[in-house]
């Protein structure tokens, strides 16, 4: 993993809240090598989320530089950076905001319509991606006849139907039970260890975290490196 793939240096983000200007990120640096596996914990309110926005081209830093590959984030675009993000980060959430008058097979390939692939190989590239995360047979499903991991399956499949190199995760296991918790973090090691994906992971649950490589602990606008248990 000596390659980098995402560096943030000197990284500050301020929020105008009122006549309050609230600092969540405070002069940030880090290297994420690709191939890395990154679990960000801390409180409510520390900036992880952020970070997260931030590396995913969703959000602009204050201060400070944003690259992920050959792209300088804070120096593009909007427009620039919907494209940028349209093939190279996947995102998944705790909610999985599936369309739910579209089937998983359509549900995934959303992502794609802002690409300039076929129909034919949107449909293909789908329907590698539900395979990939063992729901090729739910691909005419709709989201109200799937269970809430199934639901989180297939919106890793639409995360990851561009092939992007990075993956950034918020709380994906946040509304899911134990058993079903361990499934989806298990897929995401095989994302990360098999196929290559490099995955920030924000979360509150220390079991979650294990999954990872690497824990980073968010507090107060900073990161502070935490061997995973």
């Amino acid at each position: 993993m000596s390659e980098t793939l995402a560096t943030l240096t000197g990284v500050s983000k301020t929020y105008q809240k009122g006549k309050e200007r609230v600092e969540v990120l405070h002069n940030l640096d880090l290297q994420i090598p690709a191939g890395d596996f990154i679990a960000i914990m801390g409180p409510s309110g520390s900036g992880k989320t952020t970070l997260l926005n931030l590396l995913g081209g969703l959000d602009k830093p204050s201060s400070g530089m944003v690259r992920v590959g050959d792209a300088e984030l804070s120096s593009m675009s909007n427009s620039q950076l919907s494209h940028w993000r349209s093939t190279n980060v996947g995102f998944i959430f705790q909610f999985y905001n599936l369309l739910p008058v579209l089937t998983a097979q359509k549900n995934v390939e959303l992502p794609l319509l802002l690409t300039d692939f076929s129909g034919k190989e949107r449909t293909k590239r789908a329907a590698i991606a539900l395979d990939i995360v063992g729901l090729g047979d739910r691909a005419r499903h709709y989201p109200r006849e799937l269970s809430g991991g199934q639901e989180q399956r297939v919106a890793i499949a639409r995360a990851i139907v561009s092939d992007p190199a990075l993956l950034l995760c918020d709380e994906p296991t946040g509304d899911l039970d134990r058993e079903t918790a361990d499934e989806i973090l298990k897929l995401l090691q095989i994302l990360n260890r098999e196929h290559g994906k490099t995955i920030v992971m924000v979360t509150h649950d220390a079991q979650a975290a294990e999954y990872a490589n690497r824990t980073l602990h968010c507090d107060k606008g900073t990161l502070e490196a935490r061997e995973a248990v």
